[in-house]
């Protein structure tokens, strides 16, 4: 209990801390590489802040000749001080142009590096959570932060980082110089800035929930659209479409009303800031202006003050956009960030248990499982599953059969009770040990977007030509996939699409013989195939059921007639147990679903 709080207090923390501080924690293999590109965006912006110097010098020149600053340090000549400013200027334009590529090399190669780790991280995070993670959560959502909020946070990396490191850099710089060449006319022209930075961190706290309010808002939009393209065949067939373009345009428009409010506030930050640069521009022109005229200051001073301060005044009108991004790039952060700190439910035990080894025995033992706020599912349920033989689990919709494959996966962790493999508590074992020794074939199939040989060889992605033939002959496929147009290389389409229910069915066989697992889980194997094509899947898993364990969950009784002991479940309990014949002769519930589903009833 005390280890479970501790990591609470420790994710509450997290998720407090600043977005940026996160992203820097996280990306802290990269420090040096953001250090040397801050630096080189730094020289950058020195170097490109040196012009106007020049051009002050050169007016001084003009206006001096043999009594200017560069006269004064032993070079009277005029042409000879003109040379003197173009090679400093050839000088400093190549170094201004070296920093400018390295800079925008680092930042960028940056940015893409952190968006490579941050969506593998977060991909490989995603894996590792439990199903009732992906059950509270839309699929649409999650594709949002892997795709569109990590998108967000490189366009940020790639340049509004660096915006800022210079804008930053220009305050320095040109403060600094004000105060150095005309102390006089510097706080009236350096009055603006305390205003701009006051606005500018106002409007960051004002937009921030305006922009996590987008994300999330998005997140939604893209639910949408992927449940809609999964689900278009119902949608058509139940001629839905005006209604789903309506569910879609009141998503849309809440993204729509969303974005608005965060621009609204946004669009309003230049505008002020114009305003406040123009204080700060007229009192430079007016007050420097008359000091040039009275002697106070120099003409060429007044020249690059005149240059300088728009060059500090004008880049921070760019602060709204720079902002905008910051600010949508930090609630992408935060979604990235909380998915990874996301803790695991499931972890994986420390004892290995090769496949070769396994022989097969499973034991449920007093366990019990509820689904996150719903009733027990599994009431104080023990079960013994020898080795090598085959038993049958049978029962009404919702009685718990599929729910004791996730657990015996691991799918799902048992809340009370325990279930063993070989003597050993599944929780002891290593996870991916004790799922490979587990070959499932489930009533839902789902095949990836590739041909029909890498969907039956998935899982067994070494195996070889002929092993994937030989095992789709044994799951009654390869007589189907040799008449596809490309046979075993055809394209299956998105989740099989191009395939009947049965083609799929038979092609998730042919993967489970495929992987040769100790263990052999049927969900419903024959639930999608006709009467023809189960007699001849029940032929080859005659075959390949022999000294296996095998788990046969059905509704149609005639696939597990055959079984070395049958159970019948109801309500998350084991209300029966026997041999098809045996259970006939206790005239119980076996026996009426027996009598409907053969017609006797």
């Amino acid at each position: 209990m005390a280890t479970v709080l501790k990591s609470q207090v420790s994710r509450r923390r997290r998720h407090s801390t600043h977005p940026l501080q996160r992203l820097f924690d996280y990306g802290h293999q990269y420090r040096k590489q953001i250090w040397l590109a801050t630096t080189y965006s730094i020289l950058n912006k020195f170097f490109d802040l040196a012009p106007p110097g020049l051009i002050g010098v050169a007016v001084d020149v003009v206006v001096k000749q043999q009594d200017s600053i560069i006269a004064q340090l032993g070079v009277r000549d005029v042409f000879g001080q003109f040379l003197i400013i173009s090679f400093l200027t050839v000088i400093i334009w190549i170094l201004e142009s070296v920093f400018e590529y390295a800079y925008a090399r680092l930042w960028r190669n940056l940015a893409q590096n952190i968006q490579h780790d941050l969506r593998l991280d977060a991909y490989k995070h995603l894996q590792e959570l439990e199903l009732a993670y992906f059950e509270e959560r839309s699929t649409g959502g999650l594709m949002s932060i892997l795709s569109d909020d990590i998108n967000q946070l490189e366009r940020f990396l790639d340049v509004g980082a660096n915006d800022i490191i210079q804008v930053s850099t220009t305050v320095v710089i040109i403060g600094g110089a004000f105060f150095i060449l005309a102390p006089s006319v510097a706080w009236m022209a350096l009055s603006p800035m305390p205003f701009i930075l006051w606005g500018s961190f106002a409007y960051q706290r004002l937009l921030a929930p305006r922009y996590s309010d987008v994300r999330e808002k998005v997140g939604f939009l893209n639910s949408r659209l992927a449940n809609n393209i999964s689900g278009i065949t119902t949608i058509k067939s139940f001629t839905a479409e005006v209604y789903e373009a309506y569910r879609l345009s009141v998503d849309s428009e809440a993204y729509r009303r969303s974005n608005a409010k965060a621009i609204a506030l946004s669009a309003a930050f230049v505008p002020l800031i114009r305003m406040l640069i123009l204080v700060g521009f007229t009192a430079l022109l007016l007050y420097g202006g008359m000091a040039a005229v009275a002697g106070k200051m120099s003409v060429g001073t007044y020249s690059v003050l005149v240059f300088l301060i728009q060059r500090l005044l004008w880049p921070l009108t760019r602060l709204g956009d720079t902002f905008d991004q910051y600010q949508r790039a930090m609630a992408s952060t935060n979604r990235v960030m909380n998915l990874l700190d996301t803790p695991i439910a499931i972890h994986t035990g420390n004892v290995a248990l090769p496949v070769e080894k396994v022989r097969g025995e499973v034991q449920f033992k007093n366990v019990y499982f509820a689904y996150k706020d719903r009733f027990p599912v599994i009431k104080n349920l023990s079960l013994d599953i020898p080795a090598g033989k085959t038993i049958a689990i049978v029962g009404s919709t919702g009685s718990g059969k599929s729910t004791l494959v996730k657990l015996l996966l691991r799918l799902y962790e048992v809340q009370t009770g325990s279930i063993t493999l070989d003597g050993i508590d599944l929780q002891s074992l290593n996870l991916q040990d004790l799922r490979r020794c587990i070959g499932l074939v489930s009533q839902d199939v789902f095949l990836f977007h590739g041909t029909v040989a890498e969907n039956i060889a998935y899982g067994s992605f070494e195996a070889k030509e002929q092993d994937i033939i030989t095992a789709a002959k044994i799951a009654e496929a390869h007589e189907f996939i040799i008449n596809l147009p490309e046979g075993y290389e055809t394209i299956v389409g998105e989740r099989g699409q191009k395939l009947s229910g049965g083609q799929r069915q038979r092609i998730a066989i042919a993967r489970a013989v495929l992987k040769n697992p100790p263990i052999l889980i049927l969900d419903e194997a024959t639930s999608a195939v006709d009467n023809e094509t189960e007699a001849a899947i029940q032929r080859s898993l005659e075959r390949i059921t022999v000294d296996r364990t095998t788990i046969a969950i059905a509704h149609r009784l005639s696939t597990i007639r055959n079984a070395d002991c049958i159970y019948v479940m109801e309500h998350g309990k084991l209300v029966e147990s026997g041999t098809h014949e045996e259970l006939l002769e206790k005239d119980k519930i076996y026996s009426s679903l027996w009598r409907v589903q053969s017609g006797l009833k």
